[in-house]
């Protein structure tokens, strides 16, 4: 298993739409070997790294 690249409370970005959200929980999914993230301002949804882009 590697490190994830974002951690808790960091601000990344939403490819598909430019967003800026807060990173609130990280987990590794082991049968996908990545990570998903759950953002605060969408605490129903999930996203996996390639979602995501650093600011």
């Amino acid at each position: 298993m590697r490190e994830s690249l974002f951690t808790i409370g960091e601000e990344v970005k939403i490819k598909a739409s430019g967003e800026t959200v807060t990173i609130h929980k990280a987990q590794y999914v082991k049968n996908m070997k990545r990570y998903s993230y759950i953002v605060n301002e969408y605490p129903n949804t999930f996203f996996f790294e390639e979602e995501l882009t650093e600011e």
